[in-house]
């Protein structure tokens, strides 16, 4: 089971494309951290029963805000044998110690690198980021050489028809950094429609984009660093780019995916929240947690999300595969 948990809506950069962007006003909650711990252990518990891999996955915002990150990650981690993952703009990486909590107990860490140095550092508001970026996640490498330490690394790029004509040298210099694995998602129009009209990918930039990314995931894999998407992924890009729905019929809600957001919602993915959304109150023992998929489908029936007429999440159609 993948659990992907918002922990809050603060962040430190001020990306053009993210409804997070420290210069919105807008409201900033934190998860509450007795509803973390007590859905945790009831993770945890799930966990032990069916032997089955739990991973949770920090969002934000940016999650290393979140003061309690390095605490319940440790103790999910040692006392549940749950494994834990964030994504994250990078800005904490200096610190040897966030590096050190990292490599304790966290099993996968994404860093959001969407250019090369001029246009990362413009697009997120953050003078020299990329630069810094760089030498943390290759001090981070290192030091996982050094101790022995599993922490998978990614990073991801939010691809535009600004970046993409850099894209595949963007990938080469990541290859430099010590990472495992490199995703990217098309800028999306929903966070800030007003970015995305002018941004936003086109029938064009996408074919672009599949001509470039054979020889190119094969160059990367020479270096020993995998390109993520397959051709379900790239059709889920093109259709989106022509303006053709896909709708999704049963993605099996809850089954193997859970969303949760920074106010205590459960769903099938982020983008169902409005209509799926359960509270975390409502849900406090494993026969509950082993009922969301029928409460989902059943829900689902009486209201269906207008997002599932035309699907937009990434898990679905597997960003991930090699």
């Amino acid at each position: 089971m993948i659990v992907v948990w918002r922990m809050t809506e603060r962040c430190n950069l001020s990306c053009a494309f993210c409804a997070f962007d420290r210069t919105l006003a807008i409201t900033r909650r934190d998860a509450e951290l007795l509803s973390v711990e007590r859905f945790g252990r009831l993770l945890g518990d799930y966990r032990r029963t069916t032997g089955e891999r739990v991973l949770v996955s920090w969002l934000g915002g940016e999650p290393l805000l979140w003061e309690p990150v390095y605490e319940v990650s440790r103790w999910l981690r040692r006392t549940f044998d749950v494994d834990i993952s964030a994504t994250t703009n990078g800005t904490t990486l200096h610190l040897a110690q966030v590096r050190a909590d990292l490599l304790d107990c966290f099993s996968e860490l994404t860093v959001s690198v969407d250019g090369l140095p001029e246009f990362h550092d413009r697009i997120r508001g953050w003078r020299g980021g990329w630069q810094r970026l760089r030498a943390a996640v290759q001090a981070l490498a290192r030091a996982r050489a050094g101790a022995g330490a599993t922490l998978k690394l990614r990073a991801n790029v939010v691809v535009m028809r600004d970046n993409l004509p850099e894209f595949a040298d963007l990938c080469a210099a990541l290859a430099e950094w010590g990472l495992d694995e490199i995703t990217f998602n098309q800028l999306g129009g929903r966070d800030r429609p007003s970015f995305f009209a002018a941004h936003g990918m086109r029938p064009q930039d996408v074919r672009t984009l599949s001509l470039l990314l054979p020889a190119l995931r094969a160059a990367l894999a020479a270096r020993g660093v995998h390109l993520c998407a397959n051709a379900q992924y790239l059709e889920r890009i093109e259709a989106s780019a022509n303006g053709r729905r896909i709708a999704v019929v049963d993605c099996a809600p809850g089954e193997r995916f859970l969303f949760i957001d920074e106010r205590g919602r459960v769903a099938p993915c982020s983008f169902t929240t409005a209509e799926l959304g359960l509270s975390l109150e409502d849900i406090r023992t494993l026969d509950d947690l082993r009922r969301l998929p029928a409460r989902f489908a059943d829900a689902r029936r009486r209201m269906p999300a207008p997002a599932c007429g035309d699907c937009p999440s990434t898990q679905v159609f597997a960003k991930f595969a090699v």
